[in-house]
């Protein structure tokens, strides 16, 4: 554990002060998001934090390969986490020139099938489904594991880029996800007495970091935007991580005392389960824009995001807001396949409640003339 933290330690350090580089090219190339109608900033904004963020992930590679413990690790841990980091700097690239010349949105999808292809063809992939009886498994053909997983990778990086409309949204989103996902891939190692070193646990250990890092800049106001340079770095990275855990782990091998169903389809699902939110805001923006005729990529000012503002939150409240509803889902889901039984249901009821009323109700407290004068 002591490594992974040194991990996540290094990929923060590295992404907060690659930031100041990140922020100087953006201004140097008008790398500048403007003020449009659909957006939030009130003033042009530069854009190209992904540049900081692959360079956290990249020194927090090269530091884990000088750890005593990860050092030692099988061959393919650090062969996978090295593959993840090359089709990200591919995705990177096309996102740092979708930042300087605004390329359209079929270009962007031929960089990030390229993306997905490239992780697919050096093995990083889906190999099976887990049985719900935790010791059979459907295994996939590689046609079969190939199609899924750029299909899930895709769509996890177009879910972060749609959830990027708040200081410091996809950043937290992502962020939380991420360690969900190591906490997963810990403890439910340890549980089975597998090795503690592997590839999901590397890589989102890392991915935490950066997006610690990066956050002081990115919080409202923010100093600095992502862009697509960073949300489709970081969607692929998250998704990646869940490929090497078939790859890495066959499906007889990993039991735990929670739900059956949740430990042995996390796993396959895990990025739509740690991205409900932004998943969630993907296929009610795609039906919204499809049914009024329009293109499903073309942007409108009617996310989740959008939506909690007009109810009353201010933007950090409803970052905040956004973060408990994906802290929920993701803990949530890692919770209940690790561990199950009345206990485990009680505290996630308990959080639901909570978040809902922090969603709903906070607005209508909070709203102006809700109290009378004189009062606190």
């Amino acid at each position: 554990m002591r490594e992974y933290l040194l991990v996540f330690l290094v990929a923060g350090a590295v992404t907060y002060l690659l930031t100041v580089i990140a922020r100087e090219i953006a201004l140097r190339t008008g790398a500048v998001a403007a003020v449009r109608d659909r957006d939030v900033h009130t003033e042009p904004i530069p854009y190209l934090g992904g540049i900081a963020m692959l360079g956290g992930l990249a020194a927090a590679y090269v530091v884990a390969r000088q750890l005593p413990f990860l050092s030692r690790s099988e061959g393919f841990v650090f062969r996978d986490a090295g593959v993840v980091l090359l089709a990200g700097a591919l995705v990177c690239a096309v996102g740092v020139l979708d930042d300087i010349f605004d390329i359209d949105a079929l270009t962007k999808l031929g960089g990030q099938v390229l993306a997905a292809s490239l992780l697919v063809a050096f093995e990083v992939r889906f190999y099976y489904f887990p049985g719900f009886d935790g010791s059979s498994q459907f295994i996939l053909d590689p046609a079969q594991g190939a199609l899924l997983s750029v299909v899930v990778v895709i769509a996890t990086i177009n879910a972060v880029n749609f959830v990027d409309g708040l200081d410091g949204l996809a950043a937290g989103v992502v962020g939380i996800g991420a360690v969900a996902f190591f906490l997963f891939c810990y403890v439910l190692s340890s549980q089975n007495d597998l090795t503690l070193a592997t590839t999901g646990a590397l890589l989102t250990a890392s991915l935490a970091g950066a997006c610690a890092g990066f956050l002081p800049h990115n919080f409202h106001p923010a100093r600095l935007f992502m862009g697509d340079s960073g949300s489709m770095l970081i969607g692929l990275v998250l998704s990646a991580s869940a490929l090497t855990v078939t790859g890495q782990f066959a499906g007889n091998e990993i039991s735990s005392d929670g739900n059956s169903i949740f430990v042995t389809v996390l796993p396959v699902l895990l990025p739509a389960s740690l991205l409900m939110v932004p998943v969630a805001d993907l296929v009610l923006a795609v039906v919204r824009r499809t049914r009024a005729g329009r293109s499903p990529f073309a942007p409108d000012k009617q996310h989740l995001h959008h939506r909690l503002l007009e109810i009353g939150h201010s933007q950090r409240r409803a970052v905040y807001i956004m973060w408990m509803w994906a802290a929920l889902v993701a803990g949530g889901s890692v919770l209940a396949s690790l561990k199950g039984g009345r206990p485990t249901w009680f505290a996630l009821s308990a959080m639901f409640v909570f978040v809902a009323v922090m969603t709903f109700v906070l607005p209508i407290l909070h709203r102006p003339g809700s109290r009378k004068p004189g009062t606190l």
